[in-house]
């Protein structure tokens, strides 16, 4: 089964929440995973189950990553907010890099986002 992983800062995850009820149907179709609060929300504030990782900061965007180590993740939507500093920046950035060494799928907007969500369904 195809798993995506579903990633936002705090500032994001408002439109990550509209983002999984506008694909929701979609979403249905694949194992998703996601940090603590994000996965939190989103079985709260959709029908969608998600299994939950810790908090980004404290360690769940290392988690992950160790998916992503393993081959166990298809794709990643992570909306980062681009316009304030995070604390656990050296996190996110190992995720990023663990992404392109292991040539996993990574969105970062939501423009991104649609097609990963859609070309993963191909």
């Amino acid at each position: 089964m195809t798993r995506v992983a579903l990633i936002a800062h705090d500032e994001k995850k408002p439109d990550l929440i509209e983002f999984a009820r506008e694909n929701e149907d979609q979403l249905l179709e694949y194992e998703l995973i996601a940090t603590g609060t994000t996965g939190k929300r989103l079985m709260e504030e959709t029908d969608l189950e998600v299994e939950r990782k810790e908090s980004g900061p404290l360690g769940g965007d290392l988690m992950i990553g160790a998916e992503v180590a393993e081959n166990r993740l298809d794709g990643i939507v992570f909306l980062r907010d681009p316009l304030r500093a995070q604390p656990h920046e050296p996190d996110i950035s190992a995720l990023l890099r663990i992404c392109d060494v292991h040539d996993t799928a990574l969105a970062t907007n939501l423009a991104s986002a649609e097609f990963l969500i859609e070309g993963l369904a191909d």
